[in-house]
């Protein structure tokens, strides 16, 4: 699979580029089809989008972030644009793995329902709230899920997270340790699954309450 790459100016990069990545099973043409693209350009956005592929293969090895990184957003910030790195489900479990790795050029994360690791280490933390949590001291480079809580709890706001939920997603006892732990003004939830409908109507939101400044 390809990327595509929706720029906002036919000359010179946009101030912003948001950099998606997709749910397991789809890819970059699905992020066209659901409008994400089309709710940005009928908003008068400048802002560059990205809809990258993500290969399940490459996430298994571990190669997606330094994939995710070198081909999409360090070349984003050589650009001179600024950039909120993003994902859905697997999508989203991938953009904060980067975030832990590389924290520095992301100007912000957007995650819709994303994947938040297995029920071993979410219950773990759920006993004590995010907070209260202590990441065993042999997480190591090979424990990307609890390197992943880890960050959130100790994020501090930096960089500013969104975080987009369907009330009636399949992962929402996952979803909601998070979104506790969260501020008001990062969590933004709707009627909706694990579905289509529900990421686009998530979108919507995400433009108007984060990128609106750019139109």
């Amino acid at each position: 699979m390809q990327a595509i790459h929706d720029r906002a100016r036919a000359h010179g990069p946009a101030p912003l580029e948001v950099i998606l990545l997709p749910a397991a099973g789809t890819g970059p043409d699905d992020f066209v089809q659901a409008g994400f693209a089309a709710a940005a350009r009928e908003r008068g956005l400048a802002v560059d989008l990205t809809f990258a592929p993500l290969e399940f293969a490459h996430v298994t090895d571990r190669s997606a972030v330094e994939r995710v990184l070198g081909e999409f957003v360090h070349p984003a910030r050589a650009r001179g644009s600024a950039v909120w790195l993003g994902g859905i489900s697997l999508g989203g479990y991938v953009a904060l793995c980067c975030a832990e790795r590389d924290p520095g050029p992301l100007a912000g994360l957007c995650l819709f329902a994303p994947y938040l690791g297995s029920f071993l280490v979410t219950s773990e933390i759920a006993r004590t709230g995010l907070a209260g949590w202590t990441c065993a001291p042999q997480a190591g480079e090979d424990d990307e899920e609890r390197r992943i809580w880890r960050f959130l709890r100790d994020r501090r706001g930096s960089p500013p997270l969104h975080l987009g939920l369907g009330r009636e997603d399949r992962f929402g006892e996952r979803h909601r340790l998070l979104a506790s732990a969260l501020p008001a003004h990062e969590l933004d939830t709707v009627p909706g699954g694990h579905d289509w409908p529900t990421w686009r109507r998530l979108w919507d939101n995400f433009l108007d309450a984060r990128l609106a400044h750019l139109r």
